[in-house]
């Protein structure tokens, strides 16, 4: 997923990340439920994080992306700009008022244009303790009590930003669990229709080659790209379905199938996606079936890409950032999976 649509010494290591986060705040974090649709929200524009939420009833938001400021940086800004650093607070007042009403976010690094670019953190910043403090300001900046992970693009083949990330999550998930706050990591990563591709899965095993918990692999059921797949919704299905099998590969005996499914997440592309032929198109529809395919295997996560598309301002445009390029009511998405939170 993009801003342009295609497709986030040990103990002087710990040191810093205490520096860094400040324990003080470490227990203020609410965790979010255990089944919650959190649409994905562009953050290069000028939307609101609250009236958004109020506008299409969407209680929880994915902020989309965070990135790093040039190909040799460790320090995190919106969209990789450095008036939006991090430190620099954009959206805390937006935040606070969308937590008012019961909602939350979860922040989301990386995406297809930083992963293409090398603004991903864990391939442009080579210390480990560096990414894992960049981890750890953004958790306290924002209070939050996740991470999504959007890789895509060549991160899914840089190895040594894989090993960097899985080990900066690692890191940042014992400071955690030292200091009694709730958090959790998200992969956002590519599917085929049948299951993860395998670079996803190479990521996967080696978060748990470096002791990184993964508590969510949030698959991105759209832009599949092979000529065949239109029916999006049974493909998502299936999709995850596969995922599911491929978990019980890398988990082996550690985890029951309902754990695997209660890691499971989908992002559907609503309306019509990237693919230049028009064929990939998940209607309100498909929306609706997934969430009953979710609700009924307990699945942990549902989103779109993204919610300045939930409208129908745009028929037969594919790819836009603000539509969905087909005929629906605004949030007609939205509403159909909202009820899957909870």
């Amino acid at each position: 997923m993009t801003t342009h649509l295609r497709r986030l010494s040990a103990c002087a290591a710990s040191a810093a990340l205490l520096t860094i986060g400040g324990g003080s705040s470490a227990n203020a974090a609410t965790a979010l439920p255990a089944h919650v649709y959190a649409p994905y929200f562009e953050t290069w524009t000028t939307d609101g994080i609250a009236a958004t939420a109020q506008q299409s009833g969407s209680k929880y938001l994915t902020l989309a992306f965070l990135e790093t400021l040039n190909k040799r940086s460790c320090t995190l800004a919106w969209t990789g700009s450095s008036s939006q650093t991090v430190a620099s607070g954009r959206y805390l007042s937006d935040i606070a008022a969308l937590r008012k009403t019961g909602g939350d976010v979860i922040l989301s690094l990386g995406g297809w244009s930083a992963d293409q670019a090398g603004t991903e953190i864990a391939d442009s910043c080579t210390s480990v303790p560096q990414i894992a403090a960049a981890y750890e300001q953004a958790i306290t900046t924002y209070d939050v009590s996740r991470l999504d992970m959007d890789v895509e693009g060549r991160s899914l083949t840089n190895t040594a930003g894989i090993n960097r990330r899985n080990q900066a999550i690692a890191m940042v998930e014992s400071w955690a669990a030292a200091n009694r706050r709730p958090l959790q990591f998200n992969y956002t990563i590519p599917t085929s229709a049948s299951g993860l591709e395998s670079t996803g899965v190479a990521i996967l095993q080696n978060a748990v080659a470096d002791g990184a918990r993964i508590d969510t692999v949030n698959i991105m059921a759209f832009d599949y790209y092979d000529h065949v797949t239109t029916q999006m919704g049974a493909a998502a299905e299936s999709a995850a379905t596969g995922a599911v099998s491929q978990l019980h590969s890398i988990y082996g005996s550690s985890k029951t199938t309902a754990q695997l499914w209660g890691m499971m997440g989908i992002t559907l592309m609503n309306g019509i996606d990237d693919y230049p032929k028009k064929t990939e198109v998940t209607t309100v529809a498909d929306a609706q079936n997934v969430e009953a395919f979710a609700q009924s295997k307990g699945m942990n996560t549902l989103s779109i890409w993204a919610i300045q598309r939930d409208n129908g301002g745009c028929p037969g445009n594919g790819g836009a950032n603000n539509c969905s390029g087909i005929a629906q009511n605004p949030w007609d998405f939205s509403h159909a999976l909202e009820p899957f939170t909870g």
